[in-house]
């Protein structure tokens, strides 16, 4: 699972760069049962064409990508446990940022 989750890191870094150039951004949430789960950030956030962006673009991308993966979704769709993984993630982070 671990050498699942890195590839999926590195083609959501390839894939970034794209959304930036809107304003917008992704953000890894988890990964269970082949089903990757993302958090669209920035101007991505709310936008009526984000659901399109993680299904026709992310989502084929990553299936094409990575063996393993045969579905992306919002994090909205997330199981809990996912998204308290990922909220325990991003809180860790904003300390290491602050101790520096």
């Amino acid at each position: 699972m671990e050498q699942i989750e890195k590839q999926i890191e590195i083609v959501l870094e390839k894939i970034r760069p794209f959304l930036q150039r809107e304003g917008g951004d992704v953000e890894y949430v988890g990964f269970l049962n082949g089903t990757v789960y993302v958090n669209m950030v920035g101007a991505c956030q709310g936008c009526v064409n984000a659901d399109a962006d993680i299904s026709q673009g992310i989502e084929t991308i990553l299936v094409e990508e990575v063996p393993g993966v045969i579905k992306c979704e919002g994090m909205m769709n997330a199981p809990l446990d996912i998204i308290d993984k990922y909220l325990k993630r991003k809180e860790a982070l904003y300390e290491e940022m602050d101790a520096e």
